[in-house]
């Protein structure tokens, strides 16, 4: 049938209690799909829907290995996620930026310049940004470490905002300028 839409896939649901707030948590058989700090279940459902075509599926042991994981980060018991992450629902460029997220040390910081380079787009810094300000899978993928190359924080947007990110680099031990 011409034009039909896809039906839409299942992310599995559960929310994990953490300094910075309650975390929403979606997996799919993937991996990890999105955490946000999003005010209900069914404001999370409807971002996972807009963003990922997704619908909800509550199902706290599909979710357990990755609320127990933030919460051992929280804890200053993890420094390094062991979790498969579902890069289905971003584009090519945004993949690549948050990959090279991936890398930066706890405790560290890169700047996005830094970013830009590793990917080797020099000129891509401001575009390196507006996919880390898209991440969906934020502490996780830690867009957090990344600040401008003036040593300052430049927005964040989970939580408290800069405060947030404030927040998570002093807990890994970050030296702030």
């Amino acid at each position: 049938m011409r034009g039909a839409r896809r039906p839409l896939l299942p992310a599995f649901i559960g929310k994990v209690q953490t300094p910075v707030g309650t975390l929403w948590i979606a997996t799919t058989e993937q991996g990890v799909l999105a955490v946000d700090w999003a005010e209900s279940e069914a404001a999370f459902c409807a971002y996972l829907r807009r963003r990922f075509r997704r619908t909800c599926l509550e199902d706290a042991a599909k979710v357990a290995a990755v609320a127990r994981q933030l919460q051992e980060y929280f804890n200053r018991e993890r420094r390094h996620f062991e979790l498969p992450i579902d890069w289905s629902g971003l584009r090519p460029f945004q993949r690549e930026v948050l990959q090279a997220t991936l890398t930066i040390p706890y405790g560290a910081t890169r700047t996005y310049l830094d970013l830009a380079r590793q990917i080797g787009r020099p000129q891509a810094a401001r575009a390196v940004g507006r996919a880390e300000a898209s991440n969906p899978i934020p502490i996780i993928i830690p867009c957090h470490r990344v600040i401008g190359s003036d040593g300052k924080m430049h927005g964040y947007g989970g939580g408290e905002g800069i405060k947030t990110k404030v927040f998570l680099l002093e807990l890994e031990g970050a030296i702030l300028p």
